[in-house]
């Protein structure tokens, strides 16, 4: 271009970006052949030259359902405000695949990562690269008990807690457990949660009413199939997945059973399917775009820290109880 034109370099260079030393007129000549060579600036390329890459990492374990889906809404509606673009990576519930996501977000030069962890994830090994790299990490959902790392999450347990409690109001007294991995914070806390509610109301914790699974509708099927052979069923279910009762539906539905009546059900994170079965499931909502939003503006935050020992910060979102027709017994 500049040889075409008989300029410098440097002149094409700083029309092109709109330097207040070049002339309107030479600014029309360079974006006109610009234009006719089909000219597109790198901004990447740019960026980098200036030490930011303006991107953002995201690793999430699926986008099936609305959850995540939300929570990425979220997620790039701040991070856009904030001049970042937005790389999502899905880990597909594999932590092999994870550590390959971690590899290709640090290939692309991220300026910080939020993950939601995989189903699989049991060590925080493939993250020690990224912290080494003083990049920031930011987790949300999903957190390997005990790490003290920066988090968005849910209060898990006291959701598990307002579900279990609600169903012991509706009058039901053997209720079961639908639970994940326990060494995931979320299938933890919600555990503890339905234990608590049942603590404080004095019923028995038998523990041939708790199934622990990968929470998928298939494993809600078998589950629901194993307690309904038990020579006296529950009265109740308490998942801590919406895909995991759903196939318990799918299972009652089956031996035509009557929910709530003949066994009550409610599920955890507010799927989209949830108001589309009959009867609407029960579920708690996990304020799904509000949790990719904190997750933003917490790296927002370490990355203006970066450099004065910032210390890890966890952001703790309440739940909210949604009651529908699976649940009410009255």
């Amino acid at each position: 271009m500049a040889k075409q034109l008989g300029i410098s370099i440097s002149t094409v260079s700083r029309a092109l970006s709109d330097h207040p030393s070049i002339s309107d007129a030479t600014k029309k000549k360079v974006w006109k052949l610009a234009k006719e060579l089909h000219y597109q600036p790198n901004h990447l390329a740019a960026g980098l030259r200036k030490g930011r890459s303006n991107l953002l990492g995201v690793i999430v374990p699926h986008i099936d359902g609305h959850f995540f889906t939300l929570v990425v809404k979220g997620i790039e509606t701040v991070a856009t405000k904030a001049g970042f673009n937005v790389l999502i990576c899905q880990s597909n519930e594999d932590v092999d695949h994870e550590r390959k996501n971690i590899e290709t977000l640090l290939s692309a030069q991220v300026e910080g990562i939020l993950v939601s962890l995989a189903r699989t994830t049991r060590d925080f090994k493939h993250f020690e690269k990224v912290e080494k790299q003083g990049i920031p990490l930011v987790f949300f959902d999903r957190v390997l008990d005990g790490l003290n790392v920066s988090a968005v999450v849910l209060d898990d347990r006291e959701g598990g807690y307002q579900a279990t409690k609600h169903l012991i109001g509706q009058g039901c007294r053997r209720i079961a457990h639908f639970g994940g991995p326990l060494h995931l914070n979320i299938y933890k806390n919600r555990r503890l949660g339905y234990l608590d509610a049942l603590h404080e109301h004095g019923l028995p914790v038998e523990e041939n009413l708790i199934f622990h699974c990968d929470m998928t509708v298939d494993d809600g099927v078998r589950g629901m199939a194993k307690l309904l052979a038990l020579p006296q069923r529950p009265d109740a279910v308490f998942s801590a997945s919406d895909f995991s009762v759903v196939g318990a539906l799918q299972e009652l539905k089956r031996h035509q059973l009557r929910v709530p009546q003949d066994i009550a059900l409610a599920g955890f994170s507010n799927e989209t399917f949830t108001s589309l079965t009959e009867p609407m499931l029960t579920s708690v909502d996990q304020r799904c775009e509000q949790m990719g939003q904190s997750a933003v503006r917490l790296f927002l935050e370490m990355r203006e820290e970066r450099g004065q020992n910032f210390a890890p910060r966890r952001i703790v979102l309440p739940p909210d109880l949604l009651i529908r027709n699976s649940s009410v017994k009255g």
